[in-house]
């Protein structure tokens, strides 16, 4: 099974690695340590935690929506056209672009440092191997 370092870990969960280390010390996550005293997690328990910290994220959300992936995040720009607009956002380690009606940005009072969820749902999804 694959295991990943603390560092590898944080990144891959939005957080810094000291956030990670506290999360295993407070025996949030189980780690394990190798040859080198270096603390790994095993993949299937940073895979566990990821899910219970979305749901963890999740749960203060009053939206009903159909759409399971929200990366709630910052705006980071707004650009806005005649009709149309794009929103960008930045959520953790992911920056999100968004086209929509510039109505719409107005309605939301969608602007630079708000706080923002972005939700997709797409019937095309790539997943690479890294």
């Amino acid at each position: 099974m694959r295991s990943y370092t603390i560092g590898r870990a944080a990144k891959l969960l939005g957080v810094s690695a000291d956030t990670v280390r506290r999360w295993a010390d407070a025996g949030r996550i189980p780690t394990r340590r190798d040859e080198a005293g270096k603390r790994h997690i095993d993949g299937a328990d940073l895979a566990a935690f990821s899910v219970s910290l979305a749901a963890e994220a999740a749960d203060g959300e009053d939206a009903y929506t159909s759409a399971r992936n929200a990366f709630p995040g910052i705006i980071t720009a707004v650009k806005l056209g005649g009709v149309a607009a794009q929103v960008e956002i930045q959520a953790g380690p992911h920056r999100l672009v968004s086209l929509l009606t510039r109505e719409a940005v107005e309605e939301l009072g969608l602007a630079v440092g708000m706080e923002a969820v972005a939700r997709v749902k797409a019937t095309n999804v790539h997943v690479d191997r890294t």
